[in-house]
């Protein structure tokens, strides 16, 4: 690693700073899914053992600027003191005296979480007198949120201008360790498998993973635009008119190495809102009724991606097959997820990008089968753009 990690600076009687995403669902003032304290747990023990005066920012949900109360992130507070078994103190502000005066009152080994970054609109302006006031409150600087490594703030940017040492925490070293390995060392056959609503968020993802990958699996709604550039019939199903040119060019451009659904789970009626759906029917790809919508791969497509994920011996996943939200129409995502549960066990490197396919990993109890989950969608997928993280640059050079 060219940048400094938290194993490089000496903590002990030193206030940290520390960047940790703990943007987690609540539900009724509790933590509802912990997944994200639990990933950040190995670099606050460590500072912690080590005699660091740890003190923990984060943001929480989309506050725009404004103090929502429903997202402070007290309750993260009370739940990651259960995770560390000792007290975690809460200051009501990121910022100012509260801020101060409770950093004050902190002791070696003890640790300490700030409200909201982002009850603050100079958070994500990147403004240079916010983030001079954060790094006012500390030492040093660690970063270990690589879920929001790729966003140019003032706590994951800014904050580094202002302080000398300034290192990557275990988990944003192994976020870039296995991301990197899969595109830059993977052992092969490497497959990556993409899904979700949209080609047009995934266009450089797909550009810069087909030179790279010895097959790519398209899935989910963005199959469509795809299926639509053959001249296909694909009903009412979710299309991006403007976007079947280009998948049409990188059809051309991948030619075999791309694998597309060849059936699919359809229904005469779908609503996103009321989450309902009408009969469900199997249909090939090239028999989608005028009418109809396709909402997750069918068992055809699922046999086709079970055997190409079954040889691979490094595989890549973001993106759900269907309508995951749906229970009727997530049986797809749920089988592509045990066949990379299945594939590791037999001694495949299994790397989950994030987002719905990290949900859909949890959800099926597979998580604990699969080599390594990211908790970072958007940063997992700019990093694979080929894309410098934000983030990670700001990081002091060993």
């Amino acid at each position: 690693m060219p940048k400094l990690t938290v194993f490089d600076l000496d903590v002990d009687g030193r206030r940290v700073l520390m960047r940790v995403d703990f943007n987690v669902p609540l539900e009724q003032g509790t933590v509802a899914n912990n997944q994200r304290l639990r990933a950040a747990l190995p670099t606050i023990q460590h500072i912690l053992q080590h005699g660091g005066k740890l003190i923990l920012m984060s943001h929480l949900g989309r506050p725009k600027g404004k103090r929502v109360p429903e997202l402070s992130l007290k309750p993260c507070a009370a739940a990651l003191a259960a995770l560390l078994n000792q007290p975690v103190a809460f200051a009501e502000d990121c910022i100012g005296p509260s801020a101060e005066a409770a950093v004050e009152s902190l002791h070696s080994g003890g640790v300490l979480l700030m409200e909201n970054l982002r009850f603050h609109q100079a958070e994500t302006d990147n403004d240079e007198t916010f983030a001079q006031a954060l790094a006012g409150l500390a030492d040093l600087y660690v970063n270990d949120a690589f879920g929001t490594a790729h966003r140019a703030h003032a706590s994951t940017v800014g904050v580094t201008r202002f302080m000398k040492r300034c290192a990557m925490g275990m988990l944003m070293q192994k976020e870039i360790a296995y991301l990197g390995e899969a595109l830059e060392r993977p052992e092969r056959p490497f497959v990556a498998i993409l899904g979700g609503a949209k080609i047009s968020g995934k266009i450089d993802v797909i550009d810069n993973l087909l030179p790279k990958v010895d097959r790519l699996i398209v899935g989910g709604g963005m199959a469509y635009t795809f299926l639509a550039a053959q001249g296909l019939e694909i009903g009412q199903s979710l299309v991006e008119a403007d976007r079947v040119e280009l998948a049409r060019s990188l059809l051309e451009k991948g030619g075999p190495t791309i694998t597309l659904p060849v059936d699919c789970l359809c229904s005469d009626h779908f609503d996103m809102d009321t989450r309902t759906v009408g009969k469900l029917a199997v249909r090939a790809i090239n028999a989608i009724p005028a009418d109809a919508v396709g909402l997750d791969i069918g068992p055809e497509s699922v046999s086709l991606f079970r055997s190409v994920v079954k040889d691979a011996r490094t595989i890549f996943w973001n993106g759900p097959m269907g309508v995951f939200e749906i229970d009727a129409t997530a049986g797809g995502t749920y089988a592509v997820a045990q066949a990379l549960a299945a594939a590791t066990d037999q001694g495949a490197v299994s790397v989950i990008g994030g987002g719905d396919s990290a949900a859909a990993v949890e959800k099926a109890g597979l998580a604990d089968r699969m080599t390594h989950i990211s908790t970072g969608g958007g940063a997992s997928l700019e990093f694979l753009e080929g894309k410098v993280l934000p983030g990670v640059a700001a990081l002091t050079d060993r």
